[in-house]
């Protein structure tokens, strides 16, 4: 699979680690322009390359690991995604990088917030709830695997992140859809920030 990202950070290039890792093709991109990324793809190996947001979004499946700021700009020139998959893997801090505050959505989710601003992608919330250091980290543990929690209103979608996330080794839990497992993953949801092992 081809995968881009959208930001090039903790969450993003612990993502892309653990998908060259299993064999995956990544384009990593953030506002800057590939020239900054070069260090950052070296480290990963041929298996990655740096892109712009154009290309990385251009992917079979794109991951978008931006601040919450940030996120309007860095969709905004994208072209419609045709029914792609795009992992959400945003919290909605209002002031990075304190994450003191959380901003307010009323009725909405996190992702539906997303999702509006993705015309035509298959949003699945996910990677959003662990603290980088655990999705950049083994999540094969002896005590078990790393579960992660994932949302979305499409099934197929959903699916393939499931099967995804389960070649990096962690132990997806399907929540349900954007709204109401969305709400569980979210900043301020019981879910958020939760670190728990699933036995084999």
């Amino acid at each position: 699979m081809h995968i881009g990202t959208l930001g090039a950070g903790t969450v993003a290039r612990a993502i892309a680690r653990h998908a060259v890792a299993s064999g995956h093709h990544v384009i990593l991109s953030n506002s800057r322009g590939p020239a900054s990324l070069a260090a950052a793809v070296g480290d990963l190996g041929p298996l990655a390359r740096a892109g712009t947001p154009e290309e990385a979004a251009a992917a079979e499946l794109v991951v978008l690991a931006v601040r919450w700021p940030q996120i309007p700009a860095a969709v905004a020139s994208l072209p419609p995604f045709d029914g792609r998959i795009v992992i959400d893997a945003t919290n909605q801090f209002a002031d990075p990088p304190s994450h003191s505050a959380i901003v307010d959505l009323g009725e909405l989710t996190g992702s539906e917030f997303v999702a509006a601003h993705l015309p035509g992608a298959r949003v699945v919330k996910a990677f959003n709830s662990l603290y980088g250091q655990y999705i950049a980290a083994d999540p094969r543990h002896p005590a078990g695997r790393q579960v992660l929690f994932l949302a979305g209103d499409d099934p197929d979608a959903k699916s393939t992140v499931e099967e995804l996330a389960s070649d990096f080794g962690f132990a997806p839990v399907d929540l349900g859809s954007l709204r109401e497992g969305g709400r569980l993953m979210q900043l301020g949801g019981p879910l958020s920030g939760l670190h728990v092992l699933k036995q084999d």
